[in-house]
């Protein structure tokens, strides 16, 4: 995948340059997402054409993720793991608030979820990576991580980061908290929701 200036460009072919640092290691963590869905125009390059559709570009990709390990990863060695969708919160009426902007002002958990968000992961792709990930010959421990942190809307970074203008040198001070582009939900960096997620990983680890 290759950020320049806001567009996105995926190469659904191979990952073979990255996957020489993956050879030999005792853990593979995985996941994918958030960056899929980022970009307003992404690009989806195949070796003869671009692909338009992003769903049949995140399985295409996910195939050439697959097939790699199938043929570089010696599970006698290497332990493999995938984490599930890591969802935002960019659609307030996704917890009845619809006049609450983003996650940006929020400082509590959602109590009572009542159905999927809709707003906050894209559940075609959340199926195509459960059954790529679950179609390999070799063992792959998929960590189903959406569902609770869909309870965390107030776990996100939010205006806590520091926004910075594209190319600029100099932070942007007139960012208020209740700015629509001061929701970060692309990170989890405040405490609570990756403990969890490292908690199960090591779990797993200890249990296999």
């Amino acid at each position: 995948m290759r950020l320049g200036n806001s567009e996105i460009r995926v190469k659904l072919d191979s990952i073979s340059k990255h996957g020489e640092n993956w050879k030999g290691v005792d853990y593979l963590i995985f996941n994918t997402f958030v960056w899929w869905t980022k970009s307003p125009s992404p690009k989806f390059l195949s070796a003869k054409h671009e692909e338009k559709d992003m769903y049949v570009a995140y399985e295409k990709g996910l195939r050439t993720w697959a097939n790699w390990m199938e043929e570089n990863v010696d599970t006698k060695h290497t332990s493999v793991f995938f984490n599930s969708l890591s969802p935002h919160h960019y659609w307030s009426p996704d917890w009845n608030d619809p006049k609450a902007i983003n996650c940006a002002t929020e400082t509590t958990p959602i109590v009572n979820i009542t159905r999927p968000f809709e707003g906050g992961a894209k559940w075609k792709l959340f199926d195509i990576t459960e059954y790529v990930t679950q179609t390999l010959k070799l063992p792959v421990h998929y960590l189903r991580i959406t569902a609770l942190s869909q309870y965390r809307k107030d776990a996100h970074s939010s205006f806590y980061t520091v926004p910075w203008p594209a190319g600029g040198k100099k932070p942007l001070s007139n960012r208020k908290p209740e700015s629509k582009s001061s929701a970060d939900c692309a990170h989890w960096c405040l405490p609570g929701v990756p403990d969890t997620w490292n908690e199960l990983l090591y779990a797993k680890i200890i249990s296999s």
